[in-house]
């Protein structure tokens, strides 16, 4: 458990294999009014994870960012079955087992929005992500929209494949195939990048990689300059 600013932490999990790469894994955790808990992209359960969740309050809310981020959220609705679900409708057509009491569009209207900002990163056909701004910390919070792998978390050759799909840290991306997935929506995906940029953040944690504690919004601009902003 690592403190990222007030009330907010992150957990990072066990590798899980995604296309032959060993993709790292990483929780978000924001600590709202009355110790209630808002839970992004769920990390496998251990006990000691659960232990160190309890200590820091009641867990509330569940968040399935994208449709690739839904492994362990039926574990941990079996642990905390009072606790809601929210994700994309892609992921609820992926996962029709999982019950999700709110599915995320462009105009949903969170719970959370007093400590929380959010945004549907659309566009693509490929898929859709909802990233996160943590007000009191300044802190975005994304899960494949940027991917920052260190190095030397790859083989010689793996690091070569995730080099040329642009999600090798310093200069992480949004993955190149999920890129070129916005050829014909690039002025939707500008319009989403400023408004991200609008929240003015000073860190970037993201599930997978290096997380950003400075020059956030520097960082933000290299990595989409793929959009060809000015």
């Amino acid at each position: 458990m690592i403190k990222v600013g007030n009330n907010i932490w992150i957990f990072e999990g066990a590798a899980v294999p995604f296309f032959t790469l060993p993709y790292s894994t990483r929780m978000t955790v924001v600590r709202l009014a009355d110790d209630e808990l808002w839970i992004h992209s769920p990390i496998a359960l251990t006990d000691e994870l659960i232990r160190q969740i309890d200590q820091l309050g009641t867990v509330k809310y569940l968040i399935s960012p994208n449709p690739l981020h839904h492994l362990f959220i039926q574990a941990w609705q079996d642990r905390y079955p009072e606790a809601l679900t929210f994700g994309t409708k892609a992921l609820q057509q992926k996962r029709p087992e999982i019950c999700f009491e709110g599915i995320f569009t462009p105009h949903f209207n969170a719970p959370w929005a007093e400590d929380i900002a959010q945004l549907l990163f659309t566009g693509s056909p490929a898929m859709e992500e909802c990233v996160f701004f943590h007000k009191p910390s300044a802190t975005l919070i994304v899960t494949d929209l940027i991917e920052n792998f260190a190095p030397e978390s790859f083989t010689p050759l793996k690091r070569w494949v995730a080099s040329a799909a642009g999600i090798l840290a310093p200069n992480g991306k949004m993955p190149l195939d999920w890129r070129l997935s916005f050829m014909f929506s690039k002025t939707k995906a500008k319009q989403h990048l400023q408004n991200i940029l609008s929240w003015h953040p000073k860190k970037i944690v993201m599930a997978h990689g290096q997380i950003i504690n400075s020059d956030a919004e520097h960082f933000l601009k290299r990595s989409f300059n793929w959009l060809n902003i000015d």
